[in-house]
């Protein structure tokens, strides 16, 4: 099946200042922020093929369990990719770093078993596209994975959101928008919504319009890939 086309340039995203600034702040977030345990508890369990959407810097990359036969890794942003193939190079599960954007994912038809999107919903320029692409590669049946921000509960927080979305946070951040509802467009996607939970990142200390998230998985409606 020849992979589907794209008329979206190979690096028509690219923030190199705030890509710099995410490599470090994400390697500390990971430490000191408890990060690295979402990251963990987002891929246990997974087997077969896994298409990450939005890969970042790669720090998913060396909590894949063993089940994973592969890994296709998909990042628009030069800087971000060129890491992110030094990751995978470290990884345990042989992973592929691609450059292609969400809204067109380069790869064929219900390729993979399972999806996962970390950090990358908020950033992406058209969500309901973004997840109509994942729902498409995914086998019927298979699993999306998300660990994203989110909509702050109670107004006060979600209307400061929804103010710095439409001023300065995406220009400083790389495109995120904090004020997305994840669920509510997973939902709207198609997808069956599974267990999922709401968290705060960090736990403790400083409030961020970012630290709202929730961390969960869905599935495509479709017998299992396994049937």
């Amino acid at each position: 099946m020849p992979l589907r086309s794209s008329k979206i340039p190979r690096d028509s995203v690219h923030h190199p200042l705030f890509a710099r600034f995410y490599a470090r702040f994400s390697v500390n977030a990971d430490r000191n922020a408890g990060v690295a345990a979402h990251r963990a508890e987002l891929l246990a369990g997974l087997s077969g093929r896994v298409i990450e959407v939005g890969a970042g810097n790669g720090l998913n990359f060396a909590h894949y369990p063993a089940a994973v036969s592969d890994v296709v890794a998909v990042e628009p942003e030069r800087t971000l990719r060129q890491l992110a193939v030094r990751s995978a190079m470290d990884a345990t599960v042989p992973v592929d770093v691609l450059p292609g954007t969400a809204e067109a994912l380069p790869v064929p038809d219900e390729t993979f078993d399972a999806a996962v999107a970390s950090l990358v919903l908020c950033t992406v320029r058209d969500l309901p596209r973004a997840l109509a692409e994942i729902r498409r590669v995914l086998r019927p049946g298979g699993e999306l994975r998300f660990f994203e921000h989110g909509l702050a509960p109670g107004p006060v927080r979600a209307t400061a959101q929804r103010a710095l979305d439409r001023t300065v946070w995406p220009l400083l951040f790389g495109g995120c928008h904090t004020a997305r509802d994840t669920l509510a467009a997973i939902r709207e996607a198609g997808f069956e919504l599974g267990t999922y939970r709401r968290l705060t990142v960090p736990e403790r200390g400083l409030w961020l319009p970012s630290s709202p998230c929730v961390l969960g998985r869905a599935r495509r409606p479709g017998a299992s890939a396994a049937a």
